[in-house]
């Protein structure tokens, strides 16, 4: 039975990330095993498979008799690529021919002087994004080639380098396999060649499904061709206990799936010394309404049935005896011979390594209907971090945006690296339209929506980000509220954590220490931090959770929440005296993924949504995963490390750059890397030690000043600047140390 999967779209239904996966395309068939890379993306998948041509490959100065032909070796047989197209929805492979003085069609009446070889060695008269029988290149089609009197830009004859490139889609000519140049036999004649690698997408196989609607509907084909060997293979999901998957009949012989019952599945036949049954038993229901694979296999030796990961059966066949399988009647996938048919969804059904098209022959049958409902209830779980799954026609995919996630399956870390001084805030009210105050409130809370944003309070909030940073103290990130309330995380001056609570009742705020281990240590950390009432939960690494209470004489209401910041506090009002000190330089290093309740910040800076308006970013904010917990970002595998050189792969990367040189340019690397760390090192420690003598009698100073003039400074501001928040400059900062 088949080890691997049939596409890059089953990989992707596993919960699998972008990499490089062995597909067998048609099962058990003759074609064995191909590697290629499959690109999970948001909404689709993406298979590509590599070729040995260096991109801008250059041709030129050949004798008239022996044209240059550019071969390809794929990292896969011309079959196996031919079945990868076959089943795919859409194809796309970039061809492009640069020129100097060198002719490529020959348009607009001409025989082209340069062509590629196709699937089934066919030789093809048009470029890249043109279409077959047009003997164009996209500027002809376009209609704009640098002369109009020509379909093509090397077509003019220039002097000066030129250019026709563009994307080969349609699918039944891929992969091209050879190009051959012709016109760069003439002096000064030049001309360079690049092919990109085969990328196709969607696998109407892994979808093509039915629905049985009633147990009397059944779908019919030709008679199964199975003689010597048998491989059926599908997926079903049904929420009845029993029903025939399909069967097929000769005058004894006969070919037969079925549920039994709710727990088992049955594979039976017979091919004339008796007939023989495997069953399957399965510890939970099959009828579950949950996608379940089913993969029969028969040839001389043995047959075998597998359900799920379920231990595989096995029949070994009598030694003596009949072992063709003769049949004469349709298949029929459903009820046969007025059995009990199945009821639910098929999907998938390969018969040897053919796909049957059920959707098809769904369409003009009663009883059937083409296609499935209700992915989501097997895949869902593949929506990670609070992502909810969304039913399409042929699959699901992941709605990340109530996450600080995004990605295939909410997985990924969307972050950033502060500069000092640099910070983001995010106003719980937007300062637009009451619909967008309605928004940002549901996702602030589940409160009732009729309360104005400023009488909104929380009762409970969740919080979970992750960082990194060597610089201490700083503020991590502060709540702040249109009330003395606020809640801040921060990494105190001896580099640890703490959480601090003001929710008013009491003196002084309510703070969470967590001593003996450093945070400021560059490593990623994550911190999350659940509070209900007077019930704090906070959760660090991959520590326990510890559970904290406040005060008795605390509130424990949150009043009139009102902006978030990151990195920094830039509030009007007072401020917590350490928050003060804390504030300055200000925070540098990685944030990533922080969310609180369903407001995801970060996100809402870095990927255009409707909550992008209550962002206000100071300084320049970068994306960059450098904050994010190791889970997420898993070790180069050595297929996509472009250090790792396996010489007996042949996965060849995409700009095909020569590999020969790659010992010499990896020791400049690291030369240039040590040199560059060794020099800041050094400028580091001039910074520091200027850095503390000018600072030795000045801090408690400072301190004391910021204090007593943190009031008038405010207002002073504030009359001077309503807007003030957005246009502090640096000398007006100096009131915030």
């Amino acid at each position: 039975s088949a080890i691997y999967e049939l596409s890059c779209e089953a990989y992707k239904h596993l919960g699998k990330t972008s990499n490089y996966y062995w597909i067998d395309p048609d099962g058990s068939g003759t074609l064995g095993p191909l590697k290629v890379y499959c690109n999970m993306t948001e909404d689709k998948v993406w298979t590509t498979v590599y070729h040995d041509l260096q991109m801008q490959t250059s041709v030129g100065g050949s004798s008239v008799e022996k044209l240059p032909v550019l071969q390809l070796n794929y990292s896969a047989t011309m079959d196996q690529i031919s079945a990868i197209t076959s089943s795919a929805e859409y194809c796309e492979q970039f061809i492009s021919y640069s020129c100097k003085m060198s002719r490529l069609l020959n348009t607009p009446e001409g025989n082209p002087y340069t062509w590629w070889v196709g699937k089934a060695n066919e030789k093809h008269y048009y470029w890249g994004g043109s279409g077959p029988g047009i003997q164009k290149c996209a500027c002809g089609i376009e209609r704009n080639c640098t002369d109009p009197k020509y379909y093509c830009n090397c077509d003019a004859d220039y002097k000066q380098w030129r250019k026709d490139s563009g994307m080969l889609t349609y699918k039944e000519h891929l992969p091209v396999s050879q190009v051959v140049v012709g016109d760069v036999d003439r002096p000064g004649s030049e001309a360079k060649v690049s092919v990109g690698p085969v990328r196709c997408q969607g696998d109407r196989n892994y979808w093509n499904a039915a629905s049985f609607v009633t147990s009397s509907s059944y779908l019919h084909f030709s008679t199964f061709q199975g003689e010597t060997s048998a491989d059926i293979s599908f997926y079903f999901k049904t929420s009845a206990s029993d029903g025939v998957f399909l069967e097929n009949l000769g005058n004894t012989d006969f070919i037969k799936l079925e549920l039994k019952s709710a727990s088992e599945v049955s594979f039976s036949f017979d091919v004339g010394n008796g007939p023989v049954e495997i069953v399957v038993r399965s510890p939970n229901p099959l009828n579950d309404d949950q996608w379940h694979r089913v993969n029969a296999e028969r040839n001389v030796k043995q047959a075998s049935l597998q359900v799920d990961q379920l231990p595989l059966e096995v029949r070994k066949a009598p030694s003596e005896g009949h072992t063709r399988l003769e049949l004469y009647s349709q298949l029929y996938v459903g009820a046969a011979g007025g059995q009990r048919g199945f009821l639910g969804c098929i999907r998938s059904l390969r018969m040897n390594g053919v796909t049957l098209d059920l959707e098809e022959r769904a369409k003009v049958t009663p009883g059937v209907k083409p296609g499935c409902s209700g992915h989501c209830t097997s895949y869902g779980m593949y929506c990670a971090n609070g992502g909810k799954c969304v039913e399409k026609y042929n699959g699901y995919s992941c709605d990340c945006s109530k996450t600080a996630y995004d990605g295939p399956f909410c997985i990924k870390d969307v972050g950033a690296f502060f500069e000092e001084g640099m910070w983001l805030r995010y106003n719980f009210r937007s300062l637009g339209t009451s619909a967008k105050d309605l928004v940002s409130r549901t996702l602030l809370s589940s409160a009732d929506p009729e309360i104005t944003a400023p009488d909104l309070s929380l009762n409970k909030e969740e919080l979970s980000f992750s960082f990194s940073t060597t610089k201490f103290p700083c503020v991590l990130l502060y709540v702040s509220s249109y009330t003395p309330d606020f809640m801040a995380v921060l990494v105190n001056p001896t580099g640890n954590l703490q959480i601090r609570y003001n929710l008013g009742g009491t003196k002084e705020p309510y703070n969470i220490d967590i001593d003996h281990r450093n945070m400021a240590n560059g490593q990623p950390h994550t911190v999350n931090v659940t509070r209900n009432g007077r019930d704090i939960v906070l959760q660090l690494d991959h520590y326990p959770p510890t559970t904290y209470s406040l005060p008795a004489t605390s509130d424990i209401q949150f009043n009139s929440p009102k902006a978030l910041f990151l990195g920094k506090v830039i509030e009007i009002g007072k401020i917590d005296q350490d928050i003060y000190k804390y504030n300055t330089p200000g925070f540098t290093g990685c944030l990533s993924r922080v969310q609180f309740n369903q407001i995801a910040p970060l996100k809402a800076a870095l990927r255009p949504t409707n909550a992008s308006s209550h962002v206000h970013i100071q300084g320049e904010l970068v994306e960059s995963n450098c904050g994010a917990s190791p889970l997420t970002i898993p070790p180069m595998s050595a297929a996509t490390d472009p250090w790792h050189l396996d010489s007996a792969s042949a996965d060849f990367p995409y700009n095909g750059q020569a590999i020969g040189d790659g010992v010499n340019r990896n020791s400049a690397i690291i030369g240039g890397v040590i040199a560059v760390v060794i020099f800041t090192i050094l400028c580091t420690l001039v910074f520091l030690i200027r850095y503390m003598f000018r600072h030795k009698g000045t801090y408690h100073t400072n301190e004391a000043k910021g204090a007593e003039s943190a009031e008038s400074a405010d207002a002073a501001i504030m009359n001077n600047d309503p807007n003030f928040t957005e246009t502090i400059d640096e000398s007006k900062k100096e009131w915030l140390i």
